[in-house]
């Protein structure tokens, strides 16, 4: 009889991913050079996606000239860090002309702390562009560029993984990188897409802790005479699943989402509940007698110690440039101060209470905006965020008709893609309430910890460009959607030529939406009456 070891592993968890080698073996290839093959594709296919993503988001990356929208509170303060450590004070946040910025004798940078009312994280990122390129439209937005199209690839292997394709990982991406919302908030120097990056990194951190730790439990199984792995309620309830640092990584990357933008924090809860779920799972299939407390003994450690600590203390360290000033808003608050938490150091004392601030000024956001939106309308793109508008008069800046032209920079998803993705989000919650399809679970917990927390905030002044977090998983919904259409490899061959082409017609529509929708993604100058067509809805004006 076998003993557990790789030829178990090999059973219960088969080669990665099995398909793309039959695809090439059946070219005629030797298994051998069929897995060389499949194996190289696995990249090849991902880093194409990738670099024609990255071709859209830096062609003419400094335009518009100047910061737009928010960019006017990110850009400054990232420049600040780079010079003091911590947010210093601009002397009117209302200039935005990059050349009177770079002159400081014109406009001087304070030393004196500023009230701000996000964690540095997002802010330090920037700084790295503008550290490399200056204080510049392309520098300040080098690194959301360089993280979109960072994120598309991440998309590619992770859809890989998740669904055991590399065709339908590297769709996924395609799809990411045909998105008008993720397009606009990859050239912007904003914090969303900042947030977006690190949440789906450390979903993809969770993926490979789950296929390696399953691998473990399943090589610790018993053998038996036919060489299968089969349960054991011994083993899946004692066996032990080794050092994962796949979670201490998921662990640093939430930390980080949350020093972005506190939202990250709600997407630390969600992901603590699915990794524990996930673990159960796993007992279960192990044949365990008790697969919740087995995961209380064995794995809840992993489970809370790996995420939540590591994360705490992620998010503490990012504010070093804090702590490490003089003049930080609010760094001296404690100094002095008595009472019953006098023990606690006062550097630490005084973080709290500026923390404090910060919580009581974006719960209590309530200043109206004319783009402002509910949550509700995000997924069907009730309400898109105009960040620049500009209307050339004829012969000014490339505008070639009598009735003038427009520049426009909207934060818009592609609209069928976005459409689809209510519509495959349905299937998904089918095919894990009946089926019980973990991918599906998977990309519906992902979706829920980015949209459901803002329903609790609904008085506050929020926008919906906040939904760029969305947008990973609204395309892997969209990708599981269009493989169930294709069919699965067993079915009759004329259903999955139906299902084919049906998916591919989907996919080219959203290919021709996106390009049709280019020139509001960024800031082309394109007629009046062109840029009149192209809002479909009324909310959209």
């Amino acid at each position: 009889m076998a003993g557990p070891g790789t030829d178990t592993r090999r059973r219960l968890v088969p080669p990665f991913p099995k398909p793309a080698v039959r695809l090439w073996e059946r070219t005629g290839l030797d298994p051998a050079r069929a897995q060389r093959v499949a194996k190289a594709m696995d990249w090849l296919g991902p880093l194409l996606v990738a670099v024609l993503a990255g071709a859209v988001r830096f062609r003419h990356l400094g335009r518009p000239r100047g910061l737009v929208f928010d960019e006017t509170y990110y850009a400054k303060d990232a420049w600040s860090l780079l010079r003091l450590g911590y947010e210093g004070s601009w002397p009117d946040r209302r200039i935005t002309d990059p050349q009177t910025l770079a002159h400081p004798r014109v406009v001087p940078l304070s030393d004196t702390g500023a009230f701000v009312a996000h964690p540095p994280t997002g802010k330090w990122v920037i700084a790295l562009g503008e550290w490399m390129f200056g204080l510049n439209p392309f520098g300040w937005r080098f690194m959301t560029a360089a993280l979109g199209t960072l994120s598309v690839l991440m998309l590619c292997r992770t859809g890989r993984r998740l669904f055991r394709s590399t065709l339908l990982g590297c769709l996924a991406g395609a799809l990411m990188a045909l998105d008008g919302l993720h397009l606009v908030m990859s050239r912007t120097a904003l914090l969303d897409l900042v947030v977006m990056f690190f949440v789906l990194a450390a979903f993809g951190c969770l993926l490979i802790d789950r296929d390696h730790a399953r691998a473990r439990l399943a090589a610790a199984l018993p053998v038996g005479a036919d060489g299968r792995a089969r349960p054991d309620a011994r083993t899946g309830d004692r066996a032990g699943t080794g050092v994962r640092p796949w979670r201490l990584a998921a662990g640093l990357f939430l930390g980080l989402a949350a020093s972005t933008k506190w939202n990250g924090l709600y997407v630390l809860a969600f992901f603590v509940v699915l990794t524990v779920l996930w673990d159960v799972g796993a007992r279960r299939v192990a044949g365990a007698r008790r697969p919740y407390r087995a995961v209380l003994r064995k794995d809840l450690g992993w489970s809370f110690l790996s995420l939540v600590p590591v994360a705490a203390a992620t998010y503490l360290a990012t504010w070093t440039g804090w702590f490490l000033s003089g003049e930080g808003y609010g760094r001296h608050w404690a100094d002095g101060r008595g009472g019953t938490w006098s023990w606690v150091p006062a550097p630490l004392r005084s973080w709290w209470y500026y923390e404090y601030g910060v919580y009581r000024f974006n719960v209590g956001l309530h200043s109206p905006h004319s783009y402002e939106s509910n949550p509700w309308s995000w997924l069907v793109l009730g309400r898109p965020v105009l960040f620049h508008y500009e209307g050339p008069k004829a012969g000014q800046d490339g505008c070639h008709t009598a009735a003038g032209c427009s520049q426009t920079v909207l934060a818009l998803g592609t609209p069928l893609l976005w459409w689809s993705a209510c519509c495959a989000l349905v299937y998904l919650l089918y095919r894990w309430a009946l089926r019980r399809d973990w991918r599906a679970g998977a990309v519906l917990c992902a979706t829920g910890a980015g949209y459901l927390p803002w329903f609790l905030y609904q008085d506050r002044t929020i926008f919906s460009f906040y939904a760029v977090i969305l947008v990973p998983y609204l395309c892997l919904a969209v990708t599981m959607l269009l493989g169930a259409m294709a069919g699965p490899p067993g079915a009759d061959r004329g259903r999955r030529t139906v299902g084919a082409v049906a998916a591919g017609v989907l996919v080219l529509l959203i290919a021709w939406n996106f390009v049709h929708f280019f020139p509001l993604y960024t800031g082309q100058t394109i007629p009046y009456a062109d840029w009149h067509s192209r809002m479909w809805l009324d909310t959209w004006v």
